[in-house]
């Protein structure tokens, strides 16, 4: 089954919001807001549009608890299904100054447990959507903009079709990506607006809980193989973030006057490497 998606995050759209006509909303199939928009905005489309808005709390919504979007759909911590398709919502970001819808990686994990014991997750997830990235999937270093661990997981374990998220905004950077792959999981960055189609395969040709491909491995090399992949997803987050404090450091000596050709090898080496030294 093919669906064509409106996803919006972040920013509201010139395009929908000032300059709106009803034809703009044609062959839409569903409207997915990934957080961070004014409620009125979401209200406004959900007015015009005859298929479902869904939404996710951003940490910039804290607005919502006393003016909600009207006509809209809140799938914060629950699995909504739409023609069959299975829409997990999981908003907020990762707590930077303790505001609302704002979780530390163990908060959002427990999330994702009750989901798990209430058996919400019990035959899969077709399209994941949040408002913050996964950790190592298009995630910024600073600590507001960090994904999370917990939602690399859910990738890594239940292998949704397609992941919708927003937070981190386009032109942050030309390293920001509208669209990517991870594993097998289309990645969407939905900062204003975006329109794409979607496959979405018949239940009957899935096999297992979590896999699409016809030749499930065991239980054993699954979990080796999720295990796996989330150790080199971590690690390639670690080589980033040292990549990146090791050039904020030689632009800093370089601002000084210093040369980094010179520094001694004790100064640049891991604190580790030192203490094994001495």
């Amino acid at each position: 089954m093919k669906m064509r998606i409106l996803a919006i995050a972040d920013e509201e759209s010139k395009y929908y919001w000032d300059y709106f006509e009803k034809t703009k909303l044609e062959g839409i199939d569903l409207i997915i807001s990934c957080g961070d928009l004014s409620p009125q905005y979401l209200s406004f489309l959900a007015t015009y549009a005859k298929v479902p808005v869904l939404y996710v709390h951003g940490n910039h919504d804290a607005c919502y608890d006393d003016t909600p979007p009207d006509g809209c759909e809140c799938i914060d911590d629950r699995v909504y299904v739409y023609r069959g398709v299975r829409i997990l919502g999981l908003g907020g970001s990762m707590k930077y100054n303790y505001g609302p819808y704002q979780y530390t990686d163990s908060e959002m994990k427990r999330r994702i447990f009750k989901l798990k014991m209430k058996r919400k997750l019990s035959r899969g997830v077709d399209i994941l959507v949040s408002h913050s990235p996964a950790l190592g999937v298009n995630d910024g270093d600073d600590i507001p903009h960090r994904g999370f661990l917990g939602l690399t997981e859910l990738l890594i374990n239940y292998s949704p079709i397609l992941f919708l998220h927003g937070h981190v905004h386009l032109n942050y950077g030309r390293h920001i990506k509208r669209e990517d792959m991870y594993l097998d999981t289309r990645v969407i960055n939905a900062f204003e607006r975006y329109v794409f189609d979607v496959e979405i395969p018949d239940r009957s040709e899935k096999n297992g809980l979590f896999s699409r491909e016809p030749n499930r491995p065991g239980r054993k090399e699954l979990r080796k193989k999720r295990k796996e992949q989330k150790e080199k997803t971590i690690q390639e987050v670690l080589e980033r973030r040292r990549a990146k404090d090791e050039a904020e450091r030689l632009a800093v000596m370089q601002a000084a006057g210093r040369n980094p050709e010179r520094t001694s090898p004790k100064e640049t080496a891991n604190p580790a490497d030192r203490h094994k030294e001495e």
